[in-house]
């Protein structure tokens, strides 16, 4: 699990450079990937299922993304956008879009459903997270100063 947070850690990071993050943030997005990518380990430990995994898991990066940007006083997006990097569904999109291609409709719509829940599921994350008041994270801005 540790050697997963460091890889998942340096995945993000290697994002947030691609994605044009500001260098004095990289070491903070990069850890909102890991510590999103540990809590999604930690769901599927608990046998939650892929797409409830990926729900608490981007309601966690979320919450910390808004937490680090009060803090850091920087927007959400820069960490929120590099964080998610570990969580969607890369294999998923591919694995249906060949098993379309292939022809073979059974494994096709396996994989679209679960590819879908988990998009809706991290979008669902997302919604949760950003529906807790904004004077909770307005708090920690001004404990900063």
């Amino acid at each position: 699990m540790i050697l997963q947070f460091i890889i998942s850690m340096f995945a993000t990071l290697s994002f947030a450079v691609l994605f044009a993050a500001p260098k004095s943030e990289l070491v903070f997005c990069g850890l909102t990937g890991a510590i999103g990518w540990l809590v999604y380990l930690i769901g599927m430990n608990f046998d939650f299922g892929t797409a409830l995994a990926n729900l608490t898991a981007t309601f966690a990066l979320t919450v910390i993304s808004r937490i680090i940007a009060a803090v850091r006083k920087n927007p959400v997006t820069i960490y929120l956008i590099t964080g998610i990097f570990p969580l969607v569904p890369g294999a998923g999109i591919y694995y249906t879009s060949y098993y379309f291609i292939m022809n073979d409709m059974n494994e096709f719509s396996h994989y679209g459903m679960q590819t879908i829940k988990v998009a809706g599921a991290i979008v669902l994350g997302i919604i949760f997270g950003f529906a807790l008041p904004q004077s909770w994270f307005n708090a920690l801005h001004r404990r900063g100063r």
